[in-house]
């Protein structure tokens, strides 16, 4: 497929976002799910999942999206992104998967997907590769980022030593340690 979409700070050239408030920050600019999670999914919901069936305007497949680090930064097409966090799942969410108990059961999956921020725009289209190009040394993953959200304070303590930590992170922990932000 020769489709290319532009990326931009605020996201994908014609992505729409509901929410923008609680879906609109520049650190949740690219919303990554991995394939395998799908497949995991499918078996736990015995029905078939369409790549982008959760929101994602990046469906990844041979990476493990929920062991990418906070600050990890990933080159697909020209531009390059930075995992920033996981996605929490709301009501809207829910509502698109028809499921009973839908948002306890992700949050109880601990399959959640990463948030980007956009560093360089351009462009990615269906194909593109993954370049992992930057790892930083101390941080954690996505799927410890999002314990730290339902309240892991050394997870969470651990986020917010990461240098550029997404600025949702000074809320949540305003929220879960009592830190003003």
């Amino acid at each position: 497929m020769d489709h290319r979409v532009a990326v931009r700070v605020n996201g994908l050239a014609g992505d729409e976002r509901a929410d923008k408030p609680n879906h609109g920050s520049p650190g949740q600019a690219v919303y990554a799910y991995a394939r395998e999670d799908y497949d995991w999914w499918e078996r736990e919901l015995g029905r078939e999942l369409r790549d982008g069936r959760f929101g994602e305007n990046l469906t990844t497949s041979g990476l493990d999206v929920n062991g990418a680090l906070v600050g990890e930064r990933w080159r697909v097409g020209s531009t390059l992104l930075e995992v920033t966090g996981p996605r929490v799942p709301c009501v809207v969410f829910r509502n698109w998967l028809d499921e009973p108990a839908w948002v306890k059961r992700f949050t109880a999956a601990r399959r959640p997907g990463a948030y980007f921020r956009v560093l360089e725009t351009g462009m990615l289209g269906v194909g593109d590769e993954v370049e992992v190009v930057h790892r930083p040394v101390e941080s954690v993953t996505v799927a410890e980022s999002f314990l730290a959200y339902h309240g892991d304070e050394e997870f969470l303590r651990r986020l917010l030593a990461v240098p550029g930590h997404d600025e949702r992170w000074d809320r949540v922990a305003e929220r879960v340690l009592g830190v003003p932000s």
